[in-house]
């Protein structure tokens, strides 16, 4: 339980569902990120235990520490796939397990389904488009599917509001958290330079041409399908269209040059199978905001996934996920690479 009305919501719908509900929450960062007053004062609102457990250290480690190295290699990292995957339901799935818990259940907006046929769970889309958060869930594995419920996922955001207020939880008007719960105010560029100065290192900022047009302080502050702050006059927009880190090089180009009609990702999970065999027909989300494209996925060497799009892609970022759907249906993802 993070504190805010989402969490609270979802352990309200499991209470009234008979489940013996306790809360759980996390703390990742000193002063930071989840509110465990809030959560404290939900929990006392519903009758339930809460409980507390102490993960910064592990946070750290594998979300923060893997947050400056890869903006220090010039990519651009999603740290809230990687907290799910590591943290969430890796670390507190399977403290829940050790402590007699049958499930682990978050406010994701996003559905678990049981295909009898297959005899595998499912994860798929949030019935409220908006707001269905399956991107950040597609390395779920079946063994943890098993154990996890998802209450939120077959409604919409104002409907969640309204029951808060319903139930007259204390977060029924609190507002959204931010994108990265650790970086204050979504400055990730301060964060940075106050964590990680090394990373300021000059280098050249240029055309795709190869023509020198300007300085840079660090490639970290630069990603891909970038166009405000690349600090270059120009008859016309100037967008980042890659990063060089072997080279410390910024390169600038036109939209044109941002167009991609074909990606590899690594470390690629499925759902609906172990292991891609053949090629696949999906649709792809190369950014959690960004439409689906409809692409072809097929199996490459050193246990890559290659995609081929129908038509070129623009802003294809390293380090992203790449997230393949099958209509609502999650069917796997992986890791952009350059």
């Amino acid at each position: 339980m993070s504190g805010g009305v989402d969490s609270s919501v979802a352990a309200a719908l499991l209470q009234q569902q008979g489940y013996e509900v306790e809360g759980v929450t996390m703390k990742l960062t000193a002063g930071l990120c989840c509110d465990i007053g809030s959560a404290q004062a939900v929990c006392g609102h519903l009758g339930i235990p809460h409980r507390t457990l102490d993960l910064q250290k592990e946070f750290t480690t594998a979300i923060i520490g893997n947050f400056i190295d890869e903006y220090r290699n010039g990519r651009t990292p999603n740290p809230c796939i990687r907290c799910n995957d590591v943290i969430k339901f890796r670390t507190l799935l399977t403290y829940a397990r050790e402590n007699a818990f049958a499930f682990l259940a978050t406010g994701h907006y996003a559905r678990v389904e049981r295909d009898t046929a297959a005899s595998r769970f499912t994860l798929k889309k949030g019935s409220d488009a908006s707001k269905d958060q399956s991107y950040f869930l597609y390395r779920l594995t079946q063994d943890q599917l098993a154990h996890v419920l998802l209450p939120l996922g077959d409604m919409r955001k104002t409907e969640v509001r309204i029951l808060a207020g319903e139930l007259k939880l204390p977060a029924a008007d609190r507002p959204e958290s931010q994108e990265i719960c650790f970086v204050p105010d979504n400055d990730y560029r301060t964060f940075l330079k106050t964590h990680a100065p090394d990373i300021l290192r000059r280098g050249e900022i240029v055309m795709t041409d190869g023509t020198v047009v300007g300085r840079h302080e660090g490639i970290a502050f630069y990603t891909i399908g970038q166009r405000r702050g690349v600090g270059i006059a120009s008859g016309g927009r100037l967008y980042v269209v890659r990063i060089e880190p072997g080279r410390n090089r910024v390169v600038l180009g036109q939209r044109a040059d941002l167009e991609t009609a074909s990606l590899q990702v690594s470390d690629a999970t499925f759902l609906p199978f172990d292991r891609l065999s053949a090629p696949l027909s999906v649709d792809v989300k190369v950014r959690y905001r960004a439409a689906a494209h409809r692409a072809t996925i097929s199996p490459a060497d050193n246990d890559r996934v290659a995609v081929a799009f129908e038509r070129p892609v623009a802003g294809v970022t390293p380090g992203q996920a790449a997230v393949f759907y099958d209509g609502d249906t999650v069917a796997g993802g992986g890791i952009i690479e350059g």
